[in-house]
């Protein structure tokens, strides 16, 4: 296993972990509604999204709100939980999918709206939905290095302006039972924002140190699932095999350092649905009792997923519990970055 695979972090911790919801509560039921003259015409039965997926309800942000004002609300609870001083933030990531312009980055509207100093270095860390832990990794090698003390890493997702346009395609007299099912996965998605402050674990102690974190890169499987503010088409099960397949050989090469297999105490998998789930618990052998989910509320948050989780957490976990934040992003992409809580 190659080296630049594998890294431990030496003097990072988690301050802080918080969210920001959206306010309108969207039901599998309403775009079962919204869908149910297409379904009758290509023979698929209403009710896909909560009997396969799990997914009940998402939320959509409010009129007027963005996924930039979610991710600076997220942010601002965030270091107002950390106590951290905001003129002593060094970093500040932003990792949303979601965007409205090529440029400039999303952070900068982020960075302005918490009114961060002009010395607090800001930039976008797109990669699907494991964004976030790749920003929690960023960070980390910033402040071990000793270039930063404090980081903030935000997430604001919206999924309302791919869903409408979706359901306005499959409304079409020409939608196939093949184009639902290809599109079925951008009916999951949901709105939300989360955000984490990081700190050198030196000055700390109350803090919730970074171990250390594996990844896998499977790129020939990158057209697998590929979207835009319009249109995102998914080979359901193709993504599914082949990320579970590319996290199997991670775990596997991790088995020879970590004692991950031997049973943590909180497995923060990034939400995607019930069989995604299911199918993480039953191939690596995890207690779904330790597997909090969100999904059924909220629907796939994207990179926003696995910080929301693990903020929903907080209050059940215990001084020296190990937890560990498993993602698959798109492309294919596989990361597991354990903390010491």
């Amino acid at each position: 296993m190659s080296g630049n695979a594998t890294h431990r972090f030496a003097n990072t911790a988690v301050l802080s972990v918080e969210t920001a919801d959206a306010t309108r509560v969207v039901t599998s039921g309403w775009f079962d509604e919204a869908l149910s003259d297409t379904y009758r015409r290509v023979g698929l039965r209403p009710g896909l999204l909560e009997r396969l997926a799990g997914v009940r309800e998402r939320r959509w942000w409010a009129d007027g709100v963005t996924f930039v004002d979610g991710a600076a609300t997220a942010g601002a609870k965030a270091i107002s939980e950390s106590g951290v001083d905001p003129a002593g933030i060094g970093l500040m990531v932003n990792t949303s999918v979601s965007r409205r312009y090529l440029e400039p980055s999303t952070a900068v509207a982020v960075h302005h709206a918490l009114g961060l100093p002009r010395s607090c270095q800001n930039f976008d860390v797109t990669n699907a939905c494991l964004g976030f832990v790749n920003g929690m990794e960023l960070a980390a090698a910033m402040i071990d290095s000793g270039r930063i003390d404090y980081a903030l890493v935000v997430n604001g997702e919206d999924s309302r302006p791919v869903q409408e346009r979706t359901i306005d395609r499959l409304s079409r007299a020409d939608t196939a039972s093949g184009d639902v099912l290809s599109q079925f996965a951008t009916l999951t998605l949901g709105s939300g924002a989360a955000a984490m402050v990081l700190g050198r674990a030196d000055r700390h102690p109350e803090g919730h140190r970074l171990v250390a974190s594996v990844s896998r890169a499977g790129t020939e499987h990158h057209e697998l699932c590929v979207g835009d503010n319009d249109l995102m088409r998914t080979d359901l099960k193709g993504l599914l095999d082949a990320g579970l397949a590319l996290s199997l050989d991670m775990w596997a090469d991790a088995a020879e350092q970590f004692d991950w297999h031997r049973g943590l105490d909180r497995y923060v998998m990034h939400q995607v649905s019930r069989v995604h789930t299911q199918a993480m618990c039953d191939h690596f052998a995890i207690d779904p009792g330790r597997v909090p989910r969100t999904f059924p509320t909220r629907g796939n948050l994207g990179p926003a997923s696995v910080p929301y989780t693990l903020a929903g957490e907080v209050g059940s976990l215990s001084d020296g519990d190990r937890v560990l934040l498993m993602g698959i992003g798109s492309g294919l992409n596989v990361c597991c970055l354990e903390l010491a809580w």
